[in-house]
C-alpha cells in the first residue's frame, strides 16, 4: 500500500451510482482526500478492515449487505469514523443509522463541499483536535482522555465511538448544565433539523447504554423534562 501525505485524508467511498461516485472523488481529489472507491456492501468490509482510513463514506442503498450490515460489521472492528449517505428521508432511516454506530449523515442530492466539510471534522473529532489538547476530564467515576481519545469508567475502559466520545466531551464540560437538543447538535457541528428528531435521544440512550448508567433509571446523564439532558456529579460509587 502506498504511504499517504500527511497533508491529505485517506478515505473509503461506498457507493453504486457510478456517475456520482466519479464526480465526488473527482471533487475530493482536488481537495487533498484520497479515495478508493467500492461498489458493495462486502467489497466495502473487506477493504477497510485490510486499509486503515481516516473515514468511510457509506451510501446506505448497496447491493449484497446493505449500509446498514457494513456499518454493523464494521463497528464490531473499528471505531473509523463514518458518515452515511442515503436518498432517504424518513427520520427512522436516519435514526437507525445513528443506531448502528453511524457518525454523521448527508442526504441526497447533496454538495460535495457540504460532504467534504463533513469528512474532515469527523477526522479532527477522531483525532483529538477539537477542544483542549492533551485535558483529561473527570466527573465522578468518569474519565475522558481528550489526547487519547478514551474514556473511563472505575478505570475500566468504555468501547465508544467518535461521535459518543465527542458527546460524552459535551456534557464532562457541561457537567450540571442542562443542553437542550439544539444546544447539543449545535456543539456536535451537526444539522439543525437534527434537534428535531430523535437523533439526539438515540444517541443519549446509546452513550447511557455504553456507561453502564441504566437508561430506565440513569445517574449520570438525566434527562430534564422539556428542556434536555444533563450529566450530574457525585453519584453513588
Amino acid at each position: 500500500m502506498n504511504a499517504v501525505p500527511q497533508d491529505r485524508l485517506s478515505l473509503l467511498l461506498v457507493e453504486d451510482d457510478e456517475r456520482l461516485a466519479r464526480f465526488v472523488m473527482e471533487f475530493l481529489e482536488k481537495h487533498s482526500v484520497t479515495t478508493t472507491l467500492v461498489s458493495d456492501g462486502n467489497e466495502a468490509i473487506r477493504e477497510a478492515t485490510k486499509t486503515n482510513y481516516d473515514a468511510v463514506v457509506l451510501d446506505i442503498m448497496l447491493p449484497g449487505k446493505d449500509g446498514i450490515e457494513v456499518c454493523r460489521s464494521l463497528r464490531e472492528r473499528s471505531s473509523v469514523p463514518i458518515l452515511f449517505v442515503t436518498a432517504r428521508t424518513e427520520e427512522s432511516d436516519r435514526v437507525h443509522g445513528f443506531d448502528v454506530g453511524a457518525d454523521d449523515y448527508v442526504t441526497k442530492p447533496f454538495s460535495p463541499k457540504e460532504l467534504l466539510a463533513r469528512v474532515r471534522a469527523l477526522v479532527r473529532r477522531a483525532r483529538g483536535e477539537v477542544g483542549p489538547k492533551a485535558a483529561v476530564l473527570s466527573v465522578g467515576s468518569l474519565t475522558l482522555d481528550l489526547e487519547r481519545r478514551l474514556a473511563t469508567r472505575s478505570g475500566k475502559a468504555l468501547d465508544l465511538s467518535s461521535r459518543e466520545i465527542e458527546l460524552l466531551r459535551i456534557f464532562m464540560e457541561n457537567t450540571g448544565r442542562v443542553l437542550p437538543r439544539e444546544r447539543i447538535v449545535e456543539l456536535l457541528h451537526g444539522s439543525a433539523e437534527d434537534a428535531f428528531d430523535r437523533s439526539i435521544d438515540v444517541a443519549v440512550h446509546r452513550l447511557r447504554q455504553k456507561l453502564l448508567d441504566d437508561p430506565s433509571k440513569p445517574q449520570l446523564l438525566k434527562t430534564v423534562r422539556g428542556a434536555g439532558y444533563v450529566l450530574v456529579d457525585g453519584e453513588l460509587e
